[in-house]
């Protein structure tokens, strides 16, 4: 009989029952698996800043608006974590009886199925998605249904838990790099957050071969910390001429902006440091509105692009590349998955350096 099927087998979820709530501990049934679901045990789950927003049930639009997420779908209550990694423990389908036992990075990111964006690799794209951790129980768990067994990335030959991460940070990090490539050598490329995206993207792009990347921060240990992941010059966006150091130390070739921060100011900071012909990626969700005289994005041929996650087969690449460069040794904290909500506070205070990730060394079934 499969774990599935003991009707007494039970999980404990790290949920809250409402946004900005506490967590708590609560026991689910192990239900009997659909012919293509896989269950695993979560072994180890990533903090995300998304995480902090989800908690929070909002982003911040600027103007003192707020877009609510309970009006977009997602209702408490809610478990958290979209950077799983985790050991098959039992299948739907006996077919893949082989798949117990292995170890796994999720992809998180899944849409309907059935439509021409997830049909065409563009599940993270859906506009009815069933993203894990978000619309669906996701990592802050014991186990973890999966829907279906493709979701499962082989990671074999790198640290699990640094692994997790790239489920989210980096694909979301390589998938906006993807959208500026190709960068030629006598171009800058400037990162803005040197936070856990802002270290990846350095590190990735330094894995490419690029080197004129340009670190910016408000924090000095996070700018030390760019320098020591690739980056050849850092700048402070407090400092006023901070605009004018960034052009002169690019030769006015700024061919992209990757902004890991996305608020009014760093969006703006980004613009203006642009080339003709520039790109500026937003990933990051600080929230504020865009204020930008529209003939400068035209006279200038400058690109603004929104970047969210990524698709299926970009992670399967990036898991390829990180096999191949060893790019995402960032510092990182191993916590309990019992510390999930003191973690979810001291990421929104900016209390962590690199990336917090959760461990779950409590499993038992019971």
């Amino acid at each position: 009989m499969s774990i599935s099927e003991k009707n007494h087998s039970q999980y404990t979820r790290h949920e809250f029952k409402e946004f900005g709530g506490e967590f708590s501990a609560t026991s689910y049934q192990i239900p009997k698996l659909q012919k293509s679901e896989v269950l695993i045990k979560v072994n180890f789950c990533g903090v995300c800043h998304s995480d902090v927003h989800i908690h929070e049930g909002y982003y911040e639009l600027g103007g003192g608006k707020k877009l609510s997420l309970l009006e977009r779908g997602i209702k408490p209550p809610v478990t958290l974590g979209h950077e799983v990694v985790g050991t098959v423990v039992d299948v739907g389908n006996e077919e893949e009886s082989n798949l117990i036992g292995k170890q796994f990075l999720v992809y998180p990111w899944i849409g309907c199925g059935e439509c021409v964006d997830c049909l065409n690799d563009k599940e993270n794209l859906c506009i009815t998605p069933a993203s894990i951790g978000i619309f669906k129980p996701g990592g802050y768990a014991e186990n973890l249904i999966i829907p279906n067994s493709r979701y499962l990335i082989d990671i074999e030959g790198l640290d699990a838990a640094h692994a997790s991460m790239l489920a989210c940070s980096g694909l979301t990090t390589y998938s906006a790099i993807n959208k500026i490539m190709p960068v030629i050598n006598e171009d800058s490329v400037v990162v803005i957050g040197c936070g856990g995206l802002g270290q990846l993207a350095i590190r990735i792009l330094s894995s490419m071969g690029i080197e004129n990347i340009k670190a910016v921060d408000i924090s000095e240990d996070k700018r030390e910390l760019a320098v020591l992941s690739g980056a050849k010059e850092t700048f402070d966006p407090a400092d006023s001429e901070a605009i004018d150091k960034i052009l002169f130390a690019s030769d006015n070739r700024c061919a992209a902006v990757l902004d890991f921060v996305g608020n009014d100011q760093t969006v703006s900071l980004g613009l203006n440091v642009l080339k003709k012909g520039g790109e500026i990626v937003i990933v990051g969700l600080h929230g504020g509105e865009l204020k930008y005289p529209i003939p400068v994005i035209i006279t200038k041929a400058i690109s603004i692009i929104g970047s969210y996650t990524g698709s299926l087969g970009e992670l399967n690449e990036l898991v390829t590349f990180a096999k191949q460069n060893n790019f995402f040794n960032i510092p990182i904290e191993m916590r309990n998955l019992e510390e999930a909500e003191r973690s979810i506070y001291d990421l929104a205070q900016g209390n962590v350096k690199g990336r917090i990730i959760l461990e779950n060394n409590q499993y038992q079934l019971r």
